[in-house]
């Protein structure tokens, strides 16, 4: 498969991905420059984490300007798949292609840690290779990861289940003290109503390799790629007489 890494000035963890995608699963990743509007064929978008154009004026705002957002808004309309990982999530939702908004972590502070994760549908081509029982060791590394939303939209959120994981202690038990950025209903990442863009602030593509403390990231890339092989296989012709 064939994976587009956007990269926006000042995006510090396009890398990690393409590293990820190349290493850890043996596909093609290719650096998308933020001036570019071609994703080159590609089967999947990455919208990685870092601090596009220094997080200025706010958070993604500036990002969802880049004219290589427009091909990635057409793509998502398409039926394409999107991951929007930290500042991706946050660029996603100043896009509009995911509701709600990141904002300041309640504590003010800059949160850099392995956190848990309760994966809460396997309803998603990105949460559908997590073991039901599992409990994610991912880290996060933001300042601005908190998620809020307003009622209507948290209720939409919830009954559509486009909730997709929930920030929770190692037990899986979803409490305020697990919660590292005041994130409303411990929300940790969510997908569009179609579910074939997600956002999440934890950081899978650096929990995909033991050595750096966990693999557990790798079940969220798991699942996306198993969704893309399944449509990149041509369905079966109709036998003539069938048909007939």
């Amino acid at each position: 498969m064939r994976f587009a890494v956007i990269q926006f000035p000042a995006s510090n963890c396009d890398q990690d991905a393409v590293h990820a995608l190349r290493h850890c699963f043996a596909q093609d990743a290719d650096l998308v420059w933020h001036k570019d509007t071609d994703l080159r064929g590609a089967d999947a978008v990455i919208v990685p984490g870092g601090f596009s154009y220094g997080d200025y004026l706010r958070c993604g705002a500036i990002a969802r300007f880049s004219p290589v957002m427009a091909a990635v808004q057409r793509f998502a309309a398409e039926g394409g798949h999107v991951l929007g990982i930290c500042n991706g999530f946050q660029v996603l939702c100043e896009s509009g292609l995911l509701p709600g908004a990141l904002i300041r972590n309640r504590s003010l502070q800059f949160r850099c840690e392995h956190i848990h994760l309760r994966t809460v549908t396997p309803n998603s081509p990105f949460t559908r290779a997590t073991p039901a029982e599992r409990i994610l060791r991912i880290p996060i590394a933001h300042g601005e990861g908190c998620f809020f939303a307003d009622e209507p939209t948290l209720a939409r959120l919830r009954a559509n289940n486009q909730v997709l994981w929930e920030y929770c202690d190692a037990q899986g038990r979803v409490t305020d003290d697990a919660n590292p950025n005041g994130s409303i209903q411990n929300i940790a990442g969510i997908c569009n109503e179609t579910r074939n863009v997600a956002g999440l602030m934890p950081h899978p593509e650096r929990a995909c390799e033991a050595i750096l403390g966990s693999d557990h990231g790798r079940s969220i890339f798991e699942g996306l790629l198993a969704t893309l092989r399944e449509r990149a296989v041509p369905a079966a012709p109709v036998p003539a007489a069938i048909a007939a």
